[in-house]
């Protein structure tokens, strides 16, 4: 079957790191009246390179599902065909994708959840925390508890900081834990890898409830959800399932 191919055109860009060179695109499709889609998923998108050759390449949507399209978190990579096209675009350009894809979603029904990133695999997180708590419009996290673990290794690659504070500031079921792995002594926040801040938690959350975790099987009463690089991702999840979680309750997604 073939796929439905869209022109997105750029609407804004914004700077949010000139260190790493890491770009927030507000996305325009204007031949839907809204492009559908789960938060977490991703779209393919489509260029020809310098040597005639299609390239494809797949980014997280970094927003909720509204009306007239969305957003994506780039960041440049020396010699990267497709990051250097996408944070050099100018708003009214345009680019070619399908979608959406993939199976990085929330799992129904809603459970309370630790969600957990690195870097720019904020990106799914940025769109399932827009979801459940939108701006206007009814809360849909149900009362459950959401954590948000986010390390990267410097507080320049803190992306979304603000928006992230302030929906914890305005949502008591929300907690935001960020955690820098290179900064020196003048960063007064956490220090480390998320890893050990995700064992925290479940650890607090077992001695509170009683319940450690639903390891026979469905339903659970939590799940994590982890997106970045393999290395983490995969460290996460041992760490979880040395924790008695079963495998059913991780879901995470790679960029590497």
């Amino acid at each position: 079957m073939d796929r439905r191919h869209y022109r997105a055109f750029l609407s804004r860009r914004v700077l949010l790191s000139g260190a790493a060179q890491c770009y927030h695109l507000e996305f325009s499709v204007p031949e839907v009246e809204i492009f559908d889609f789960q938060p977490g998923q991703f779209i393919s998108l489509l260029a020809v390179d310098g040597n005639g050759k299609q390239q494809t390449r797949a980014y997280s949507i970094a927003s909720a599902p509204r009306p007239g399209g969305f957003d994506l978190l780039v960041n440049r990579v020396e010699g990267g065909f497709f990051s250097n096209l996408l944070c050099d675009l100018e708003p009214g350009q345009e680019v070619e994708f399908h979608g959406p894809h993939g199976m990085f979603v929330l799992k129904q029904p809603l459970t309370d959840s630790i969600f957990v990133a690195t870097g720019t695999g904020v990106a799914p997180i940025r769109s399932f925390v827009e979801w459940l708590f939108p701006e206007s419009g009814e809360d849909r996290s149900e009362g459950r508890d959401i954590w948000l673990v986010y390390g990267t290794r410097y507080k320049t690659e803190l992306y979304y900081e603000e928006y992230f504070e302030k929906v914890a500031a305005e949502r008591k079921n929300f907690r935001y834990l960020k955690t820098l792995s290179r900064e020196g002594e003048e960063w007064q926040g956490l220090h480390g890898h998320v890893q050990g801040y995700v064992a925290q938690i479940v650890e607090e959350r077992a001695t509170q409830t009683g319940v450690v975790t639903a390891s026979d099987g469905p339903p659970f009463d939590i799940h994590a959800y982890i997106c970045g690089l393999n290395d983490m991702v995969s460290s996460t999840r041992n760490l979880l399932k040395e924790m008695g979680w079963n495998r059913k309750q991780i879901v995470f997604e790679r960029y590497d």
